[in-house]
């Protein structure tokens, strides 16, 4: 039967709403913090310029991307079981890109000056192409939102939801590329990393939805029809093998160039912190793991377990970032091959990072607009998927 819809209501409410805030504003307060002293209060330096931040906001704004791709199921490609969770992938969508870019602007410093970024367009630059992408995907899944929740829009949901499956895949790709073609920087700069963002971002987004679905069902004294979940736990271990797959093919991409293995030594092997988070958080905690959860019947029929490799997931996700933003700019460029060069400006070395707590602090703020974004609009608004099971087995769609 069509489940119940019910409310967060009273106090619970309130109490989820003043969590996030306040999470949100320790973290703006520690962004302002950082703005006042300057560089010298963070772990970041002349060479590490991207720090913990970058790694918070690059994995919510590739996330937001991916959990859109729960709505394009169900719109793009006709699967009437995500149909019902399309509003709530959009909402998530709209959150936790509002979430990402809040963190990334005011890491970068002189968030004032965005204006400036925004009336002088260089259609040379990656970065510009983000100022078109960025608001492009908020002003999209809007309307896309609208076709889905007003009745008389309703014919007009399935172009809308194809121009925001289009548009989600050239956001994904532009951040990728933001990577891809940065010549500064010895551990990026290569094409694998456009289609490797994207795929990233469909097992990212689909576990942070996941956990939220799952959320919210308890908050409201609902429950997932088991039919629902295997789909979905199935549909993420997939995800999951392919980013690995993809993983496997950018080192192997970079261990085939003579220039390149250095660094696959330092990432891989050599590099301290990097490898162990590499091996043990991405390969072994974010990505082994949750399979065996996921696709295991003794592991996967156990209550909770679809969120616990979910949590895995984004885990690892964490520490594949963390290896990927920081270890490669720890890792010297090589200017002149084959030479030496040497100055005062620690030419050749390996760069260290730690983390401060204003960086964690203001990384945990995109979490918490996130969070407060998505209470309040399922709160107001009918955003909670409803399943009627009964319809769907009678016309076969759990079984597709």
């Amino acid at each position: 039967m069509r489940t119940a819809f019910n409310r967060i209501e009273g106090p619970l409410f309130y109490g989820i709403v003043a969590l996030g805030g306040l999470v949100t504003a320790i973290g703006l307060a520690a962004a302002l913090y950082m703005e006042h002293m300057g560089h010298a209060v963070t772990g970041m330096n002349q060479q590490i310029v991207w720090g913990l931040p970058h790694v918070f906001a690059i994995f919510l704004i590739v996330a937001a991307s991916g959990v859109l791709n729960v709505a394009s199921i169900g719109s793009v490609f006709g699967k009437v079981i995500y149909k019902s969770r399309a509003p709530l992938s959009g909402l998530l969508c709209i959150a936790m890109l509002a979430g990402g870019l809040t963190v990334i602007m005011l890491d970068l410093g002189r968030a004032d000056r965005l204006m400036v970024a925004a009336t002088h367009f260089n259609p040379t630059s990656v970065f510009g192409w983000n100022v078109i992408l960025y608001p492009g995907m908020f002003g999209i899944v809007g309307v896309y939102l609208w076709t889905m929740m007003e009745r008389r829009m309703n014919p007009w949901s399935k172009p809308a939801g194809f121009a925001a499956f289009i548009w989600r895949l050239l956001l994904t790709t532009g951040t990728g590329s933001i990577f891809g073609f940065l010549v500064a920087r010895q551990a990026y700069q290569s094409a694998v990393l456009a289609p490797m963002f994207i795929i990233m971002s469909f097992a990212w987004g689909l576990a942070a939805f996941l956990i939220v679905q799952r959320t919210m069902y308890r908050w409201n004294d609902m429950e997932l029809p088991a039919a629902v979940r295997n789909r979905m736990k199935n549909l993420l271990g997939i995800f999951i093998a392919a980013v690995l797959y993809f993983i496997i093919v950018y080192h192997l991409t970079n261990a085939y160039f003579a220039k390149q293995m250095a660094f696959e030594r330092f990432i891989l092997l050599e590099g301290g912190i990097f490898p162990a988070l590499f091996w043990l958080g991405y390969v072994g905690a974010g990505t082994l793991l949750p399979l065996a959860i996921l696709f295991l019947p003794s592991l996967s029929n156990i209550r909770g377990s679809v969120v616990v490799a979910s949590l895995l997931v984004i885990f690892g996700a964490f520490c594949q970032l963390y290896v990927f933003i920081i270890g490669g700019q720890s890792f010297p460029l090589e200017l002149f091959p084959d030479m030496m060069a040497s100055s005062s400006f620690f030419d050749g070395q390996v760069d260290h990072y730690s983390p401060s707590l204003p960086e964690f602090l203001l990384g945990m703020a995109g979490f918490g607009i996130a969070f407060t974004m998505t209470t309040i609009g399922v709160r107001l608004l009918r955003f909670l998927p409803q399943d009627d099971i009964a319809k769907l087995e009678a016309a076969g769609h759990i079984m597709e």
